[in-house]
């Protein structure tokens, strides 16, 4: 994996999104179309400012969504749906975008993604990493052994008070309990995986997540595996780095 730390968190949101469009871009002139995963939360939203102003035949790209909360509906402010309607699917012309729909029979949406996805290999995966080191919404222990495209997962009292500090929901205790998640091997198949992740509360998941072992308790270490995984931080984040720097293999 390789780890850029970047001045500020506008300036990692410049760095990730033109190393993601990049990859976008080579993945068009290769096939003439390119297939994408979008995340959500407060740590995407310099990455996706800057990513719908790269210059990239948007119309070529086909995107799908990494995880949604069961139960809530698309009206909700928390809900991941509308944030990435407004942060990003109505501000490009893309293709189409596959949205998780929360609010029916969570295993019958699983399996209807899930069938999708399998018809189109993903070219760029852009996530984050939880305060928790999870991965999308797969809380530790995740699950790295499951072959299903997306699964039904619980949510931790960490990943819970995560959402509550961000101010998606008022309380821990209003955050779903379960949601509908990309599992690990899903997001471990894309062909590359830019993964941005400001803020120093995130700082000890990162240090985890680059120091100890690969493991499910720490799901985000999980990317340390993959043969083309670029991980975007800030001064903030990387504060528990040994030695920090620019461009340096994890």
């Amino acid at each position: 994996m390789k780890t850029n730390i970047c001045g500020n968190k506008k300036e990692l949101g410049l760095c990730a999104a033109a190393r993601g469009a990049e990859f976008i871009r080579e993945a068009i002139i290769k096939r003439g179309e390119a297939n994408i995963i979008v995340a959500t939360g407060a740590s995407q939203f310099e990455m996706l400012d800057a990513l719908v102003n790269e210059k990239v035949d948007w119309t070529k790209v086909t995107a799908f969504h990494l995880d949604e909360y069961i139960g809530i509906p698309e009206t909700h402010p928390a809900s991941f749906r509308k944030y990435l309607r407004e942060r990003f699917a109505s501000r490009v012309p893309l293709r189409q975008f596959h949205y998780i729909n929360g609010e029916g029979d969570p295993l019958a949406e699983c399996r209807r993604i899930g069938e999708i996805i399998k018809n189109h290999p993903v070219d760029v995966a852009f996530v984050g990493i939880g305060e928790n080191g999870h991965l999308a919404f797969n809380d530790p222990p995740a699950d790295f052994e499951t072959v299903d495209p997306y699964i039904v997962v619980n949510l931790d009292d960490n990943c819970k008070r995560q959402q509550m500090g961000e101010g998606w929901f008022p309380t821990p205790e209003s955050v779903p309990d379960h949601a509908i998640s990309m599992s690990i091997r899903q997001i471990m198949r894309s062909k590359a995986i830019i993964c941005s992740v400001p803020d120093s509360r995130k700082a000890e998941a990162v240090r985890k997540t680059l120091q100890e072992p690969v493991s499910p308790v720490i799901p985000a270490s999980i990317l340390r595996n993959h043969e083309n995984a670029w991980l975007f931080l800030d001064k903030e984040s990387s504060v528990f780095l040994p030695s920090p720097g620019t461009d340096t293999d994890a």
